[in-house]
């Protein structure tokens, strides 16, 4: 186990490790315990019981919170012609064909969203190696391969956000800022958890949703009632 610093020991004092909270408790005290000198990003893991091994039981896609993230969000948008413009005109930061793929060839990466018309993805392809592990390769599923590009650009900048499970079953995924009220936090999560329950495999056994943490980006995870933070979504 990794030491822990002071102040993380302090925010263990802060509560009980062992409770499980109600979805606007845990927001209330997460916000409470964050103590870094910046705005702390307030994330959800949630554990699934689904085997990431078996394609069938991938669970991936994308939601757009009603609140956002609270992140000055960098939308590159791979397009030409007419959908470059709509593109540009949607507010997208970057855009462009052959440059870009250029520039990123040789190890540019300044943009935390990546979306592409269909007609560019057999130029786009040749960075899979590149933007793949690093969760920004366009995608028709999480709807970064789109030809309204117009309105990916605008759910992007308004606070969307993509969820994937990873090895081990997990989805993490931001959900606000510290300085967001507990209200908007609360209904930023939901609207993931409701993503999140209407994903679920079809081969997917058992209980669905194994356990659900908050926690802030340097503090300690507060452990939510599943119960009630699934109950709008059934």
């Amino acid at each position: 186990m990794p030491k822990r610093g002071k102040k993380y020991q302090e925010a263990l004092k802060q509560f009980d490790r062992q409770e499980f909270y109600d979805v606007p408790e845990a927001i209330e005290l997460v916000k409470q315990i964050a103590n870094a000198k910046f705005d702390e990003t307030v994330e959800a893991a949630v554990r699934l019981g689904v085997n990431p091994k078996h394609a069938d039981q991938q669970v991936r896609g994308a939601v757009v919170l009603p609140h956002g993230t609270g992140k000055n969000v960098r939308v590159l948008v791979f397009a030409k012609g007419e959908k470059a413009a709509e593109a540009e005109a949607a507010g997208a930061d970057i855009v462009g064909a052959e440059e870009l793929i250029e520039k990123i060839q040789g190890g540019w990466l300044d943009f935390d969203v990546a979306i592409a018309s269909p007609d560019m993805m057999s130029l786009v392809g040749r960075l899979g190696r590149i933007l793949g592990p690093r969760g920004l390769m366009p995608n028709p599923r999480t709807g970064t391969v789109t030809m309204d590009v117009g309105k990916a650009v605008q759910e992007s900048k308004a606070g969307k956000i993509e969820y994937r499970v990873d090895r081990a079953g997990n989805i993490h995924a931001p959900i606000g800022k510290v300085s967001f009220p507990v209200e908007k936090l609360e209904e930023n999560f939901r609207t993931l958890m409701d993503a999140l329950i209407k994903a679920k495999p079809a081969a997917a056994r058992g209980q669905y949703v194994r356990s659900v943490t908050l926690s802030s980006t340097m503090g300690p995870g507060v452990r939510v009632n599943i119960a009630r933070a699934t109950e709008i979504t059934q």
